[in-house]
């Protein structure tokens, strides 16, 4: 028996983009053509013959894709939609929010104009369909009537009894968040709440207010931040709770500003005094499910300091004891853990847990440090400490060997190379070019005299540039180190009777190791300035670690080997990333400038990097 499509699906889908649940939608049957995996979803494009239709399937029917039900080339039954645009584009995309299978993989595509799906009217019992023999068609069993009443005396028999969430859901479509827009008018969505921000207060040339966000997830996975003001903010911050679901109608849409939004969406909500939310307290609650878009470890470096955040996934390479690390603002101690992953890049970096993550996830992680599990975190800011850090925030979510394509990849590389392949930290791959760390190195350049000039710099938060230069003296009598705990790094004092006491891990220890803080002064063609530098950045510069230099300094004559590195390290030029901030001494403000990361100079990249700066110039004349 031929199988087919019906007649003008297309067209009649783009006639009606945004159908009302509580009529009866047509049959509706197109071809998957083109069935490929895009994130955790599918994307195809529907056919009827004539006309086609890029389409998204909700991540509900993965698994009917899966098992095989759903196939390219096959037929399904489409039960539910809704029309999107395509940004920048006058086309638009279906988003099928149910469908059914009807048929598996036919030979070919359907290219007939003559192609139909021949139906009956719906009788009470079973519909008989004829089929001539010459027509390309499919005979399909249609729904059998549960009930003799219209949907719409239903609707208004159980409108009365229902809480006000269940009639939101009953009178109106619950559409998922990826099918949003701007664009569109009356809606209404079932979300959870997976991150609640403060109550805060602005000023600004209109007057005094106050504000709130919230994260919302869908059954899908899918977020979107939602932000209220004054009225708004005042009404729903206390009925907004973590964890609960609740539907949500009468809000707002506009596109996401990029550098203040906090979760994947080209969008961003907002909530005024006149919108619904209704919690679903009398439905069952859902999980969200946790959508990553994963960065891998060596594209890191644009992110530096930004406020997007990222995802990652790696390979735990080293795990630290809980540390105790005191906040300035409160005193208040926090715990903290430093982990060590490493990705197909074949570069590491270390990523800081705090709070529950570092005490319950972080010891997890500690018991099976030798199994190197597999982590994927989700939201995580990037920073400049040692040239490339990662630190968790409240938001954070860390999956350990997760069920994920991404895991299961990363894993199967790690076991047939990765756990002999040499490892180097993405930091030290600075400075080379402008895609990996480049902005850690190549933006933001300035001259010394840009920087000791503006006294102002740095006042309100640090300020972060780039400069080149090279270092013209290094103090041979200054205190170059300190005494360290090999645990935490933090000092250590001389311990009663022997050994050397740590406040940080609150234990002696017999042994301790030194650590760089050193002053030097920097010189390049506009003038000079004495900056800071501290251990991995100086071991760098000097060429030996601390233990080592302490040893030279330890031996006897004019020109040993301590003052021979001392001078060797001098009138080399570096590529430093600084961070330029004020500090008060004797109720005096002063610059500090620490070197957050240093490199050689790659002088072919420095080249390229000039003549893009000569052209600049040219172009501006």
């Amino acid at each position: 028996m031929a199988k087919s499509v019906t007649p003008n699906a297309i067209s009649n889908l783009l006639k009606n983009p945004s159908p009302d649940s509580s009529s009866e939608l047509p049959e509706i049957v197109v071809q998957v053509v083109d069935l490929k995996q895009s994130g955790n979803r599918y994307m195809f494009t529907a056919s009827d013959g004539k006309m086609n239709l890029r389409a998204i399937l909700p991540s509900s029917q993965n698994s009917e894709v899966i098992s095989g039900n759903i196939q390219n080339l096959g037929l399904i039954r489409i039960l539910d939609y809704t029309l999107n645009d395509i940004p920048k584009k006058s086309e638009k995309y279906l988003i099928v929010t149910k469908c059914e299978p009807v048929s598996p993989s036919l030979q070919m595509e359907i290219k007939s104009e003559e192609t139909g799906i021949i139906l009956r009217p719906k009788q009470e019992n079973e519909i008989k369909s004829q089929v001539k023999s010459e027509e390309l068609g499919i005979h399909l069993k249609p729904k059998q009537e549960m009930v003799t009443k219209s949907a719409a005396q239903i609707v208004h028999e159980q409108h009365g009894n229902m809480a006000p969430a269940a009639r939101m859901a009953m009178t109106r479509r619950v559409r998922p968040l990826v099918s949003l827009n701007p664009y569109q008018g009356n809606w209404t969505i079932k979300v959870s709440v997976t991150s609640k921000g403060i109550m805060r207060t602005y000023k600004n040339a209109r007057g005094e207010g106050c504000v709130f966000n919230v994260e919302l997830t869908d059954e899908d996975g899918t977020q979107i931040q939602a932000t209220m003001f004054n009225e708004a903010a005042r009404k729903f911050y206390e009925k907004f709770e973590l964890g609960k679901v609740y539907y949500i109608s009468k809000g707002t849409l506009k596109v996401a500003n990029k550098q203040f939004k906090t979760v994947q969406n080209d969008y961003e909500m907002t909530l005024n005094e006149n919108s619904e939310v209704e919690e679903a307290s009398n439905e069952a609650s859902f999980v969200p499910e946790t959508k990553f878009n994963f960065v891998q470890i060596d594209q890191l470096g644009p992110f530096v300091n930004g406020k997007e955040l990222v995802d990652i996934i790696g390979v735990v390479q080293n795990v630290s004891p809980t540390m105790s690390i005191r906040r300035k603002s409160n005193n208040e101690q926090i715990p903290k853990r430093d982990i060590t992953v490493a990705d197909e890049t074949k570069k590491t970096v270390v990523v800081s847990l705090w709070n529950e993550l570092a005490t319950i996830v972080g010891q997890d992680l500690l018991d099976m440090a030798d199994k190197c599990p597999v982590v994927a975190i989700k939201s995580v800011r990037v920073g400049d400490f040692q040239g490339v850090s990662l630190s968790t925030l409240s938001k954070s979510q860390v999956l350990v060997n997760p069920d994920l394509l991404e895991a299961k990849k990363l894993r199967c590389w790690y076991e047939s190379e990765g756990k002999v392949t040499s490892m180097v930290s993405v930091s030290s791959g600075l400075s080379p070019t402008s895609k990996n760390g480049g902005r850690s190195m190549y933006s933001d350049r300035v001259l010394l005299s840009h920087i000791t000039s503006n006294p102002s710099l740095g006042e309100e938060k640090p300020s972060f540039f780039s400069v080149r230069a090279h270092i013209s003296f290094i103090k041979p009598d200054q205190t170059m180190w300190y005494r360290a705990c090999k645990t935490c790094n933090k000092k250590v004092t001389e311990a009663i009777g022997s050994g050397y006491w740590c406040e940080g891990c609150q234990k002696s220890d017999e042994a301790c190791s030194l650590r760089y803080i050193m002053i030097v002064k920097v010189m390049d063609a506009s003038g000079e300035a004495w900056i800071s530098v501290f251990n991995e950045e100086a071991e760098k510069i000097i060429g030996c670690s601390a233990d080592e230099l302490d040893n030279f300094k330890s031996q006897e004559g004019e020109e040993n080997q301590y003052q021979l590195k001392l001078k060797e390290a001098t009138w080399t030029p570096h590529l430093f990333r600084v961070s330029v901030s004020q500090n008060e001494y004797m109720n005096e403000k002063r610059q500090r400038i620490t070197v957050r990361a240093t490199a050689p100079v790659d002088f072919a990249a420095e080249s390229r990097f000039l003549l893009e700066e000569i052209s600049k110039m040219k172009g501006s004349q």
